[in-house]
């Protein structure tokens, strides 16, 4: 029984090391201009979180609106199309979206990684 908690205790400060350590973000900050409708395409999954005024929010193949007051926020994922606009007629909204940093290249990087090991794979068999 005792080994059980001990267990437990270890999966807990493991749990709270993982969420200590501060991983790198990108953030974009941008204003959203009364009577204006933004649209984008997600590059990659994200948090969008609404400051300053109401904003309205549609996906593409989505039957739902979101309104969206200061202080919140909403997931949305890469590939997405989306229709922002300010929904209060007299201020402009500002809006922060943050995805995980990326290092440059970092696609190239794992295809070619991909590439190698399936070409060593192959030389091994080949050897047989």
């Amino acid at each position: 029984m005792d080994s059980a908690s001990q267990q437990a205790d270890q999966d807990d400060a493991f749990s709270a090391l993982a969420h200590d350590d501060a991983l790198p973000a990108v953030s974009i900050h941008f204003a959203v201009p009364v009577a204006a409708t933004l649209t984008w395409r997600v590059r990659a999954d994200s948090t969008l979180r609404v400051y300053g005024a109401r904003i309205w929010l549609t996906r593409a193949r989505s039957p739902y609106d979101h309104w969206l007051k200061p202080g919140e926020t909403l997931r949305v994922y890469r590939g997405e199309r989306l229709w922002l606009s300010a929904d209060d007629g007299n201020a402009a909204a500002r809006v922060t979206l943050t995805s995980a940093w990326r290092p440059p290249f970092a696609a190239v990087r794992r295809a070619a990684a991909r590439c190698a090991g399936r070409l060593a794979l192959l030389t091994v068999r080949l050897a047989r």
